[in-house]
């Protein structure tokens, strides 16, 4: 039984741990010790798990109850699995990880993505840490299905699960490279969800002016590391690639186009069959294929990390061309990112 703790019980930490639920994992392999947040009231947090506006109504029993001394609930019960809600502190290494018992802390606040910072978890007494967003400062990347054989156990206590788009991405990458076809270049573009840390109506943000805008009603053009990152998980493609990103008025469900040119000569037809097989063998249950015509919703909860669109992709290249294409990828930034969390973490308790 691997004792995990969550820091940030946000979008993130609550999907995270509402992917552990539906894994049959709590209780069962993994015993979620405490949840931080900057409160410690349970029956919010189980109000919170129970009804969501996107992933619907949570499936397994909640309830709440006082620890001792407590004025209030501070103790979710889920399954029969108590999980103590703990208040955030300004540094990790002042959280009750060694009283709690926590192994494994997954670090969803997207505060502590600094190597240093993160490393307050485990001066706080956890073993390992995961950061649920691109990691900075020498942090290793891992990428499940892409990169995670390259983890140590013995040099890498604080391992980053990169972001939900350079998970869609590098498994596209990783099909190119793996099959002999290669990337001499590529340009990425995500049509991405809007996310927490954009506005409902017109509001302050300095440091980026588009961002200020209000998400359920613009365009937002905006920036992202995700394509740059890939070259962190593969490092061949490391300078080869960059891209933007779209904030569009959507709640969930991000889709990558990636267009790029190959090494070698080849079709876009071949390359739809090599992202086909790699679904089906080496990338099962990461990469998906999605052969109707499907739009974002119809991937909300889907928890693969990348779903090729053969279609899309089939209809919208040029005729004859050998090395320059467009893949189509769709994922669920929310579902899909979150349960490669709970596959890292499982991952990394085996070895």
């Amino acid at each position: 039984m691997v004792k995990v703790g969550i820091n940030g019980f946000g979008r993130i930490g609550r999907m995270v741990f509402q992917a552990i639920c539906d894994q049959g994992l709590l209780g069962n392999g993994i015993d979620v010790v405490g949840v931080v947040d900057i409160t410690t009231d349970a029956d919010y947090f189980s109000y919170q798990m129970r009804y969501d506006s996107v992933h619907g109504k949570f499936k397994h029993t909640v309830t709440t109850e006082k620890s001792e001394g407590a004025t209030e609930a501070d103790v979710i019960v889920v399954n029969g699995q108590k999980i103590q809600c703990v208040m955030a502190t300004r540094s990790p290494a002042d959280l009750p990880w060694a009283k709690l018992g926590a192994e494994y802390v997954i670090e969803s606040t997207g505060l502590f993505t600094d190597l240093e910072q993160a490393k307050g978890h485990i001066t706080a007494g956890a073993k390992k840490v995961i950061i649920s967003a691109p990691g900075k400062g020498g942090v290793k990347t891992v990428v499940m299905g892409v990169n995670h054989e390259e983890y140590d156990a013995a040099a890498h206590d604080v391992v980053s699960n990169a972001s939900c788009t350079t998970n869609c991405l590098a498994p596209l990458c990783h099909v190119l490279l793996k099959e002999g076809l290669g990337i001499e270049k590529g340009l990425m573009t995500t049509i991405h969800a809007y996310t927490a840390t954009q506005k409902t109506v017109d509001g302050p943000s300095k440091k980026d002016w588009r961002g200020g805008r209000a998400a359920a009603c613009n365009i937002i053009p905006s920036s992202t590391g995700a394509a740059k990152a890939v070259g962190e998980v593969l490092p061949v493609t490391k300078g080869k690639l960059t891209g933007m990103a779209f904030r569009v008025p959507t709640p969930d469900v991000s889709v990558v186009d990636l267009t790029f040119t190959t090494e070698k000569d080849t079709t876009i037809q071949e390359i739809d069959g090599l992202l086909k097989k790699a679904s089906e063998t080496y990338l099962k249950d990461i990469l998906g294929v999605a052969t109707e015509e499907l739009v974002s919703t119809d991937f909300v909860h889907d928890q693969r990390s990348s779903i090729y669109d053969s279609l899309a992709t089939l209809q919208n290249n040029l005729p004859g061309e050998k090395r320059f294409f467009k893949v189509v990828s769709w994922y669920d930034n929310e579902w899909g990112y979150s349960n490669r969390v709970v596959d890292l973490v499982k991952f990394m308790a085996s070895k």
